[in-house]
């Protein structure tokens, strides 16, 4: 079997009988196994994964089939608790932890869909890091680049690799400031950041809990809306397509496009061009609420920050802040620096300047833009300039960021190809709680913007 199937074509298959789950598990464990990046997974979870096929296979061939995705295979960032198996979120620290007792509550979600688990990604240590380096286990290439070693993104790195790759049709990441959205971006796959709480977060390493949501990375829109029904355990999906001509979008004129390479903006500027032939409305407007974030984090730090070292503070403390990757050190360490007061201001502010943008969309408008302003870039000068590793990576978060402080759901979509012929994503995104309208528009205009209609 080829691989790069998405979810709905191997539903097809798996559910006519004409594959057999047990034997797309095994073939999906050899591909993982046999893969010549041992970065993309730190853990393959074939006991379980052999047992949990053999129990779809029985149930499709007696007639008793879970629905569309019974027999089909998932991977988990290494932040999900799976029972049996120690959560280390890619960190040496944490490996010799208990293993966990039960699954997280997403992964026993989609046990119950019939989802088959074949293991953990690596990621960023932590997943504090939007670039997806990990020293620890190594940075997973990514699988679009066709010259040097580039990075896949992060901190969801093996899990968008995975699926970039062919290894397997759906991974589950999360993301605190993009690390869905940003992979997804770098190696050309779709990921879908859902509204912070759309899911149980119980079992899930946290990073910051006032702005950490999980996602599906996938190949298509319409393997998100199946695995997004499933982590919310509905049987079926309840989206609908929308129809091109009911949507209108926005293009923010704030921070998105500042520095941000000339092939993306070209790229991006095309897919609208598309979505306009398609029938959608699109307006330009500056966002002042975007300027205000940074402004807010200049002078009173950032949340993430706050809540990753009230989180890592004893460890810090420890014999196991020496054995931590030291770019992870000094960013957790930024939070020493926040008083209560900054972080009592950062969250008032907050919910201030999420009715604010919300007052500036028209109704039923959705916020378009560049996922990043730039392509995944080369890994070796990263590993070897401090300087540049910290720049790139608040580039890199720049864009998708806004979108956690602001409470949005958000989906990137690949729209054409930047430079050294890496993929560029376009984001769409909406307020919080808004997840079902968001998919409805992405399931429409996925076409014109991949330039497929």
């Amino acid at each position: 079997m080829t691989s790069k199937k998405t979810l709905a074509s191997l539903a097809v298959l798996v559910q006519s009988g004409e594959v057999d789950p047990v034997t797309l598990t095994e073939e999906t464990l050899a591909r993982i196994e046999g893969h010549d990046d041992q970065a993309v997974f730190l853990e393959v979870t074939r006991e379980r994964a052999e047992r949990e096929a053999k129990a779809a296979s029985e149930r499709i061939r007696t007639g008793r089939s879970l629905g569309l995705l019974d027999g089909l295979p998932v991977a988990w960032k290494d932040l999900f608790d799976m029972a049996g198996s120690v959560t280390t979120a890619g960190s040496v620290v944490l490996k010799d932890q208990p293993k966990a007792a039960a699954d997280a509550a997403v992964v026993a979600a989609l046990s119950g869909a019939g989802m088959v688990s074949v293991g953990r990604t690596g990621m960023n240590e932590f997943a504090f890091s939007g670039l997806g380096v990990n020293p620890h286990h190594g940075t997973p290439r990514n699988p679009a680049s066709r010259d040097v070693h580039r990075i896949p993104g992060g901190s969801s790195s093996g899990s968008a690799a995975a699926v970039a790759a062919g290894l397997v049709p759906l991974a589950i990441g999360t993301d605190t400031g993009g690390s869905v959205r940003i992979p997804a971006a770098m190696t050309g796959v779709v990921g879908y950041k859902a509204t912070r709480g759309r899911y149980a977060m119980r079992g899930v390493f946290p990073l910051a809990g006032s702005l950490d949501s999980l996602g599906p990375l996938c190949l298509t829109v319409q393997d998100a809306v199946w695995a997004d029904a499933a982590m919310h355990s509905l049987t079926a999906p309840v989206v609908r397509r929308a129809e091109p001509a009911e949507l209108s979008l926005v293009i923010p004129e704030t921070i998105v496009f500042d520095e941000a390479e000339a092939e993306v903006v070209t790229a991006f500027e095309a897919a609208i061009k598309r979505v306009e032939t398609a029938g959608v409305r699109v307006r330009r407007q500056p966002f002042p609420s975007f300027a205000a974030i940074f402004d807010l984090m200049r002078r009173h730090g950032a949340l993430v920050n706050a809540e990753a070292y009230a989180l890592h503070r004893e460890r810090l403390a420890s014999p196991d802040a020496a054995r931590m990757d030291p770019r992870v050190v000094t960013r957790v360490r930024l939070g020493e620096k926040i008083s209560a007061s900054d972080y009592i201001a950062l969250v008032e502010a907050r919910e201030r300047l999420i009715h604010e943008t919300a007052e500036r969309l028209y109704a039923g408008e959705l916020i378009a833009h560049p996922t990043l302003p730039h392509v995944a870039p080369p890994l070796a000068p990263l590993l070897g300039d401090d300087e540049l590793f910290f720049k790139t990576n608040a580039r890199t978060l720049r864009n998708t960021l806004i979108g956690n402080f602001l409470d949005f759901c958000g989906i990137s979509i690949p729209c054409g190809t930047g430079a050294a012929g890496m993929p560029v994503g376009f984001l769409l995104s909406a307020p919080h709680h808004q997840d079902d309208r968001l998919l409805s528009a992405a399931l429409a205009l996925e076409a014109p913007i991949r330039g497929e209609a």
